[in-house]
């Protein structure tokens, strides 16, 4: 990493350590101030998507100690707010408000802070209206649909000078955050390559067909930034992260985010120099799949060092010995690391140590959430108050985005291509050509 980049990451993070809540015990009933400790301190907070990530947030806001009110479930799909109040009154003793539009609860100067877990085309564009309206934000993986889109988001952070935290977790991760220091220490010498995986057994998937719009659906908002198209049976649902690309980032950008950014951290890599993919649709080829299902991708950095990319959606083979991890190899020894445990192995592969965590954290159960999301949540917390550093700020987690923008843009556009280590910028026309993407007229990310 470029000593600029490390000078300009020391000085966003830091800057967002210092950033804390203020005047949000103003106008509470006795009933309220009595259920919180510190008043002056309690952040109220709201969730806009309400899908299969909501169970990770029942305890960093269920949690008496962490002092959060959550005051908004907002979802587009009315079915999905219900059930998600239902969901969360085992957790807390009183009634959230459930909306619809987003936009209410950025207007509402009661809410300190969002958490953004919609899907990724409202990422950016969401985190951004958020910061405008003076709202901090979570916001989950990918955190971007696009490059733009992350350079908005690094510079409306810095504008607005709100604290912004990425959803991956791993960087919260007490036995990761071990090793990769150990790492950086010299326990396995020079490193100089990572391999980061992802193994699942997904399905067939429907072929999407047109149908009126499912009752309790805000079809036009779910759509958002998004060009405008027909309604499809599945394509509110999960299954957005398979039909194209208007609202989905593949499964690089639905998995391998968390995987290449434990990579990128161990090796101490910044944008690389170079991205070439193996990528196609390999199983069930008359399905309603569009995009790859399994890719290889290589980037190459300045240093001389490496990192792989190895995504298999749908064969559930065994390759790396478990579901999801990291192998991060160094000139005399290498370290296997998931987010259950790492073991670190000598040049001659004799295990020299295996460190098995007590996470509960999820691996490729859709959803996931644990204690790993916990404490990383209520890390988020902390850094609003200004009580502690985020360990996932914004600036640092778009940058291992970065990698998975470079590998569906070539596999969009069937070849490799080298890369500006500084900027960021794509070597290649036809690249850059994606860099955005086209918006609906009027929703278009702006500062």
């Amino acid at each position: 990493m470029s000593s600029n980049r490390r000078d300009f990451l020391r000085k966003v993070t830091a800057g967002a350590a210092g950033v804390a809540v203020g005047g949000s015990a103003m106008g509470m009933s006795a009933r309220s101030y009595g259920r919180i400790i510190g008043a002056n301190e309690r952040i109220n907070v709201a969730i806009l998507g309400l899908g299969r990530r909501l169970g990770a947030y029942y305890e960093p806001i269920g949690q008496k100690e962490n002092n959060v009110e959550l005051l908004y479930l907002c979802d587009v799909m009315e079915s999905q707010r219900e059930r998600a109040a239902e969901r969360f009154s085992k957790h807390i003793d009183y009634k959230p408000k459930l909306e619809n539009d987003f936009r209410k609860i950025i207007a509402d100067p009661k809410v300190d802070a969002i958490i953004n877990a919609t899907p990724d085309h409202w990422h950016a564009p969401g985190a951004i209206m958020a910061l405008k309206g003076g709202k901090h934000v979570y916001v989950e993986k990918p955190g971007s649909h696009n490059m733009n889109e992350s350079e908005l988001l690094v510079d409306a952070q810095k504008k607005y000078n709100k604290v912004v935290q990425m959803g991956n977790q791993q960087r919260s991760s007490g036995h990761t955050q071990e090793i990769i220091k150990e790492i950086h220490n010299g326990i396995i010498g020079t490193p100089y390559k990572a391999l980061a995986f992802y193994t699942n057994k997904r399905g067939e998937v429907p072929v999407q067909k047109k149908v009126p719009v499912r009752q309790g659906l805000d079809w036009d908002l779910f759509q958002g930034p998004a060009p405008r198209r027909e309604y499809t049976e599945e394509s509110w649902d999960y299954n957005w992260h398979w039909y194209g690309w208007d609202f989905g980032t593949a499964e690089s950008g639905n998995n391998g985010t968390h995987e290449l950014d434990v990579a990128r951290w161990a090796l101490q890599v910044d944008y690389p120099n170079r991205v070439d993919v193996d990528a196609g649709k390999r199983h069930f080829k008359n399905d309603g799949w569009e995009m790859y299902d399994t890719m290889f991708a290589t980037f190459k950095f300045d240093n001389d060092t490496v990192i792989n990319w190895d995504g298999k959606s749908r064969t559930g083979h065994d390759t790396y010995g478990g579901g999801r991890g990291t192998i991060i190899y160094g000139s005399e020894g290498s370290v296997f690391v998931d987010r259950g445990k790492y073991i670190l192995y000598d040049r001659n592969g004799k295990k020299v140590k295996d460190n098995q965590s007590t996470s509960n954290e999820a691996g490729t159960a859709l959803g996931g959430g644990g204690d790993m999301t916990t404490g990383h949540v209520v890390n988020w917390f902390e850094g609003i108050r200004g009580k502690g550093k985020l360990n996932a700020h914004i600036a640092e987690g778009l940058i291992s985005q970065a990698m998975v923008h470079y590998s569906n843009v070539a596999y969009r556009i069937d070849k490799g291509f080298d890369i500006d280590t500084v900027s960021g910028r794509m070597y290649d026309r036809d690249a850059m050509k994606l860099w955005s993407r086209t918006y609906e007229p009027g929703w278009e990310p702006t500062l």
